[in-house]
């Protein structure tokens, strides 16, 4: 029988790799291509958020747990956007996935002051890369642009730090993997002009 602990890992670490290879692979392509695994990349996206909150909160990561509930309408808002067109993004949606966001941010930050006594660990900090990381890049690969990329940069080190720390190798590992995919992402992005 599998260990809930390594499903989560598998479930979670494997949707969220899943995304950054489709989102990678849809730089530079056709419209057509392009568009179709932008859609994948974000469905897959928010097939993993169950798994990692679940992770996430097991460990009392409060900041990154939030941020990754709270980012659900930013992954919603991509999907509406890859779907729509991605010239125009509705401003209405974009400012409510904002909203959830920064809420999100708060909530978490807040609750991780209160319940560790302040900043008293490396972990918090990890999750405040994670946290900046997953939220600008998020919501500006959301918005179709490329620096998206530089902040996912920033998520996936951190957390491949914290997932290691806290004895989770399946999704440290994962992190790394899915790092070498979003520099992939952001050269490939580099090459077609969209920087």
């Amino acid at each position: 029988m599998i260990d809930v602990s390594i499903f989560l890992q598998i479930w979670g670490g494997g949707c969220y790799l899943l995304n950054k290879m489709l989102f990678a692979f849809a730089e530079g392509r056709r419209f057509t291509a392009q568009r179709l695994l932008r859609l994948c990349g974000w469905l897959v996206y928010v097939a993993g958020v169950p798994a990692w909150v679940a992770i996430l909160l097991d460990k009392h990561n409060w900041i990154a747990a939030s941020i990754e509930a709270g980012g659900i309408p930013s992954m919603l808002f991509g999907l509406y956007t890859a779907y729509k067109s991605p010239q125009a993004p509705s401003l209405r949606f974009d400012r409510l996935a904002a909203v959830f966001t920064y809420g999100f941010i708060v909530l978490g930050v807040g609750y991780s002051l209160y319940d560790y006594g302040g900043v008293t660990s490396v972990s918090q900090v990890l999750e405040m890369g994670v946290t900046a990381g997953f939220l600008l890049g998020s919501y500006l690969l959301a918005k179709n642009n490329a620096a998206g990329w530089l902040f996912f940069m920033l998520m996936n080190g951190s957390m491949a730090t914290l997932m290691s720390m806290q004895g989770k190798p399946i999704l440290a590992v994962q992190q790394l993997v899915s790092l070498c995919f979003v520099v992939y992402g952001y050269m490939a992005s580099r090459r077609s002009g969209r920087t």
